[in-house]
């Protein structure tokens, strides 16, 4: 990433805005949490960060009228992360509460991780805690992606209830297993990228997804 270019991160009113900068600032790269179309659209990366329920994320991003503004981006062929809440919007529609509709940017939709698996008859949910990523049997590479030289098995951070089921398997890029229940844990379309777990509170491995983020 050249020193001009800087990183946006989407304000609308919900999310872990400020933890997601910091960990920008810690590998030395320019990002700012702005809520002005204007300088989002102008900006070289954006993320689109989030915790809480899809709902209430999406209601917060209708009243603040961004998104076309992210789905004119998603189209523009610039990079585009979503973090938890943020990567689940990126989908058509989540079950959470009540059928909402998302972004729509990649098909699929956000669903209740069920609380009994093959392994146990009840599983603790939310799921919250370390996890180990794993690449589903279609990724032969990584290469390019968000998760460019990310061994498998690398531990990342998760909080969330539902989770994320892209139609198309070809964009699950890592998985985790939990209890049984095999979660997506980052998804890619393209210029588009998505993950479940936290990168700013993944320690090394999420710095290093981050860095990924501003070199692809």
């Amino acid at each position: 990433m050249k020193s001009n270019e800087r990183v946006a991160i989407i304000d609308y009113g919900i999310g872990n805005l400020f933890s997601v900068n910091k960990a920008f600032a810690r590998i030395g790269i320019n990002s700012f949490v702005t809520s002005d179309v204007r300088e989002i659209l102008n900006s070289t990366r954006v993320v689109l960060p989030g915790v809480g329920a899809f709902k209430n994320g999406m209601q917060k991003l209708i009243e603040a009228e961004l998104v076309s503004v992210v789905k004119d981006l998603a189209d523009s062929g610039k990079p585009l992360l979503g973090i938890c809440l943020g990567a689940q919007l990126l989908l058509e529609s989540s079950e959470e509460f009540e059928t909402t509709a998302g972004l729509g940017i990649i098909k699929g939709k956000v669903i209740e991780i069920p609380n009994q698996s093959r392994t146990e008859d009840n599983i603790r949910v939310p799921h919250i805690g370390w996890n180990n990523l794993v690449f589903p049997g279609g990724v032969t590479s990584t290469k390019g992606t968000i998760l460019d030289s990310i061994p498998q098995k690398s531990m990342t951070y998760f909080v969330h209830s539902f989770m994320m089921s892209p139609d198309d398997p070809a964009n699950r890029l890592a998985d985790v297993d939990y209890h049984g229940v095999n979660i997506s844990a980052a998804i890619k379309s393209k210029n588009v990228s998505g993950t479940q777990f936290h990168p700013e509170k993944s320690a090394d491995i999420g710095l290093q997804i981050l860095r990924n983020f501003c070199e692809s």
